[in-house]
C-alpha cells in the first residue's frame, strides 16, 4: 500500500511539474514587422481616414449568450499609439451573420496592435495606417489573400512558420 501511494505521488508530482513547465514556454511576446496597406489598394475618396481590420485569433471559448454560441469569433484586441498609450479595445465581433472582424477607422498614422495570432499567443504588430485605404492583419492561421500570388520574401509580413500576416510598410 505504501509503495502504490509514493508511486502515485510520484506520478502526480511529474505531472504537475510538466503542466506547470507547458504554461511558462508560452509564445507570447512576438513582435512582428510593421505592416501598412498594400501599394496598389484603390483609393476611396470619401473619408480622410484609414481602416484597420484584424482577423485575430478565433476566441477560445463558446459564448453561450450569444443566439448562436458555438459560431465562431474572432478575438478581441487592442491598439496603441507609438509611445504605448492604449487608444482603443476593440471588441472583434461585427455581430453579422458572416462572422467578419470588425473595420476600424483611424486617423493615419503609426499604431501598434496586441492582438491573439492562431499558435502565438499575443503578437505586437506596427501598423502604418493610410487615408482611405485598408490595412489588413490576418492573425487566425490560414488567413484567405485574395492577390496571394502578389507576395514576396520583400513585401510580406510572416508569422514564423511561414503564413502571411500583411503587407510589409513600405512608406
Amino acid at each position: 500500500m505504501m509503495k502504490t501511494m509514493k508511486t502515485f505521488f510520484t506520478l502526480m508530482l511529474i505531472m504537475t511539474g510538466a503542466l506547470l513547465s507547458g504554461c511558462a514556454t508560452g509564445k507570447n511576446g512576438l513582435v512582428l514587422n510593421t505592416v501598412g496597406p498594400p501599394l496598389s489598394q484603390p483609393t476611396a475618396a470619401s473619408s480622410t481616414k484609414g481602416t484597420l481590420v484584424v482577423y485575430s485569433a478565433f476566441r477560445r471559448n463558446a459564448d453561450f449568450n450569444s443566439s448562436d454560441p458555438y459560431r465562431r469569433e474572432y478575438s478581441d484586441y487592442k491598439i496603441f499609439s507609438p509611445d504605448g498609450k492604449l487608444l482603443q479595445r476593440v471588441h472583434n465581433n461585427s455581430g453579422t451573420i458572416l462572422q467578419d472582424p470588425v473595420s476600424v477607422e483611424l486617423p493615419p498614422g503609426k499604431y501598434h496592435v496586441i492582438a491573439r495570432a492562431n499558435g502565438y499567443g499575443y503578437v505586437t504588430v506596427p501598423v502604418i495606417i493610410a487615408a482611405r485605404q485598408n490595412t489588413i492583419l490576418h492573425l487566425e492561421g490560414g488567413g484567405s489573400w485574395p492577390d496571394e500570388s502578389a507576395f514576396d520574401q520583400t513585401n510580406a509580413v510572416r508569422l514564423p512558420d511561414g503564413q502571411i500576416v500583411g503587407w510589409r510598410n513600405s512608406r
